[in-house]
């Protein structure tokens, strides 16, 4: 899979701009605030429907205008195909020239792992990153499992806005089983897909982070859930339901869910330095990376948004050795060199692409 022509207009700070990607490696460089994160965000938007930066798609607009195009071919061994979207008071994805009614249909068409400085925050911050990190990889596998998690959260936000009516106007809590049926129901499907995904990642992870550690460090990972049993979750709810009405929410859900990185038997995000942070990372998007490969028979696209910076020179040239026949879009400040690797350089400044560096 392969991206071979990027066109953007009125996007962040391009006005109109048309890039053609080689096959292998491209690499977009230039200082700081040019525009070469936008393209990369542009692709993204392209596979996922949404941007990793924002939940705004207003600001993804050029300031002064009122709409942005942003369309990508892309070649896959079996298709060619193109993805168009339109953005402005409403937001238009067209596959192939044909409008979709569900941004679910959109999934899978251009598969991504992406890589930027913030995913360090994956292991180090809070359990939303590390939802978030399963949400973006499973849902490109599993178009279904997007659907779920839409239907869950929507159920979440009426049961809450029930559960605060409950508190302040007496409505009757025992209406509250409507939404906890429907919460248990979808949350189950969740659970059962990230459940099968962590397991792909620990057969994949071991392996990866030997290597890059040199046989040094033992990486596991532990899925934390209270919602992989129906039954079980229906009582969890019905036991706290006095509490979440005292708080307005709820308390207990796949929204809550997990995963914990070990090194050594030790936590990661307790005892791990930062180095073992930035290797562990890096070992879990060469499991995504695989993991993907596996299941639709190609490799994904690699994103690496400002990649040089987050790695020393072992750790990049060991994640480089493992990207062969990926097609990979690399930005940094820097113009550089990959040995016995083609290359594709561009530089970027003030919304514009040069192609060579020029």
């Amino acid at each position: 899979m392969w991206i071979s022509k990027i066109k953007i207009n009125n996007f962040r700070n391009y006005e109109l701009q048309e890039i053609n990607l080689e096959k292998n490696i491209n690499v977009f460089y230039g200082e700081n605030a040019q525009g070469k994160t936008n393209i990369i965000e542009s692709i993204f938007l392209c596979s996922m429907g949404r941007s990793f930066r924002t939940n705004k798609d207003k600001e993804m607009i050029k300031l002064n205008s009122e709409n942005a195009i942003i369309e990508i071919e892309y070649q896959k061994t079996d298709r060619d195909g193109k993805i168009k979207i339109e953005l402005g008071n409403r937001k238009n994805v067209y596959i192939n020239g044909i409008k979709i009614k569900k941004l679910s249909e959109l999934l899978g068409n251009i598969n991504v792992v992406i890589f930027t400085p913030d995913d360090i925050n994956i292991l180090k911050g809070g359990p939303q990153n590390r939802r978030k990190f399963l949400d973006i990889m499973i849902s490109q596998l599993k178009p279904n499992y997007m659907h779920n998690l839409n239907l869950y959260l929507k159920t979440l936000e009426q049961r809450n806005n029930y559960l605060r009516q409950i508190r302040e106007e007496n409505k009757d809590e025992n209406l509250l089983e409507i939404w906890d049926e429907k919460l248990a129901e979808y949350a189950i499907t969740i659970c059962k897909y990230r459940n099968e995904y962590i397991k792909k990642i620990k057969e994949k992870i071991k392996k990866i982070h030997n290597e890059i550690t040199d046989n040094k460090e033992e990486i596991e990972i532990e899925y934390i859930t209270e919602c992989d049993n129906k039954d079980n979750f229906l009582n969890l709810l019905k036991s706290r339901r006095k509490l979440d009405i005292i708080k307005g929410f709820t308390t207990k859900g796949v929204h809550r869910d997990d995963f914990v990185i070990y090194i050594n038997k030790k936590r990661l995000d307790i005892y791990g330095s930062q180095g073992q942070h930035r290797t562990a990372i890096l070992s879990l998007k060469l499991s995504e990376l695989n993991i993907i490969e596996e299941e639709i028979g190609e490799y994904p696209i690699l994103l690496l948004d400002d990649f040089m910076s987050e790695l020393d020179q072992k750790r990049r040239n060991h994640f480089l050795e493992k990207i062969d026949n990926t097609q990979v879009i690399i930005t940094c400040t820097d113009k550089i060199d990959i040995e016995n690797k083609n290359i594709l350089i561009y530089n970027v400044k003030d919304g514009n692409v040069f192609k060579g560096g020029n």
